[in-house]
């Protein structure tokens, strides 16, 4: 939740505008609300405003705009050292601190509230590049078998869930709030709000519609708990919209059940993997991965152009100098 109660007022102004202007999510805003209250709370301890020393009981609601007309690039480059000595923080941790200021001071630039831009210049933190992690072909389709063959009276919800995330790449966010009406079998795609808030369009294969229409069939049609339950595809035991606690659960208990390593795959791991299977078996364009996944930047994309061992291995076999 944003604390607007404990914000100086331009700083709830430039929450409002992200979230009315600019249309980001409420998850979003909130990230900017913890990263620019720390920033502001360390300002206070920087510039010598308050005696004291735990930046977690600092108030910073008075921090004016005055205050913030002497912040220069050099005070960021000291709040991100702060953050890395203090709480050992990581580069992809600073990375969205870094995000948060550009956009806050630009914001105040632009408001005319500000003179000058201190992070126009302000670089972001090197990030070492990590291949993401993903289930085999064989370890997806034995994920799929265990959920199909369970024997419980949610066995067609969960394999439908399932089925959904290792082949269509979407979002937990997504899938949870996937509504029945937004489904078009006929032209099999659905319509899901994506990352930001925004609408995008997910094409469905075969295996996703027999998977959800055998759901379907098994899915409560009375006693919902509520309208939105009413509308949602995919129900909890007390009839609501299934929660994102819930799906995570179901997952891990089916990566257990196949023998895999449950601490290190998730919902999110399906994801990498539907993106790393359709690109290395279906031999998709980076374009066309980069619009199923509703990525803004196709560098964000290029994670999964990565190449496992073995095709590294047949590539030197196919050397036509090899036989020689």
């Amino acid at each position: 939740m944003v604390q607007e109660e404990e914000n100086p007022d331009y700083l709830n102004d430039f929450l409002d505008y992200m979230i009315t202007i600019q249309n980001k999510s409420k998850n979003t805003v909130k990230e900017y609300n913890y990263d620019l209250a720390t920033f502001l709370k360390f300002i206070k301890m920087h510039f010598k405003l308050t005696d004291e020393k735990n930046i977690k009981n600092i108030k910073y609601k008075d921090v004016t705009i005055e205050t913030l007309n002497r912040v220069k690039l050099e005070d960021l480059h000291a709040f991100l050292a702060y953050l890395t000595k203090n709480y050992n923080s990581k580069a992809t941790t600073r990375s969205r601190k870094v995000s948060s200021l550009r956009v806050f001071f630009k914001y105040l630039t632009q408001k005319k509230l500000i003179a000058i831009n201190p992070a126009q210049d302000l670089e972001t933190p090197k990030i070492g590049k990590r291949l993401p992690k993903y289930l085999t072909l064989e370890d997806s389709k034995k994920l799929l078998y265990v959920a199909s063959e369970e024997d419980t009276r949610n066995t067609k919800r969960n394999f439908a869930i399932t089925t959904l995330f290792l082949n269509c790449g979407m979002r937990l966010s997504e899938l949870v709030g996937i509504n029945i009406k937004n489904i078009a079998f006929d032209e099999c795609q659905m319509t899901v709000i994506g990352k930001g808030n925004k609408e995008r369009t997910i094409y469905l294969n075969k295996a996703c519609i027999n998977a959800i229409e055998d759901y379907l069939k098994v899915r409560p049609k009375t006693n919902f708990a509520n309208s939105d339950a009413e509308k949602a595809l995919f129900l909890s035991e007390r009839r609501q919209r299934i929660s994102r606690r819930m799906v995570q659960q179901i997952i891990y208990d089916e990566l257990r059940k196949a023998g895999l390593d449950s601490d290190k795959y998730s919902v999110h791991k399906l994801r990498h993997t539907a993106a790393t299977l359709m690109y290395q078996y279906g031999q998709v364009d980076i374009r066309a991965l980069q619009e199923l996944l509703g990525h803004e930047s196709i560098s964000t994309t290029e994670i999964y152009t990565h190449v496992s061992n073995q095709q590294v291995r047949d590539a030197v076999e196919k050397n036509p100098l090899a036989n020689l």
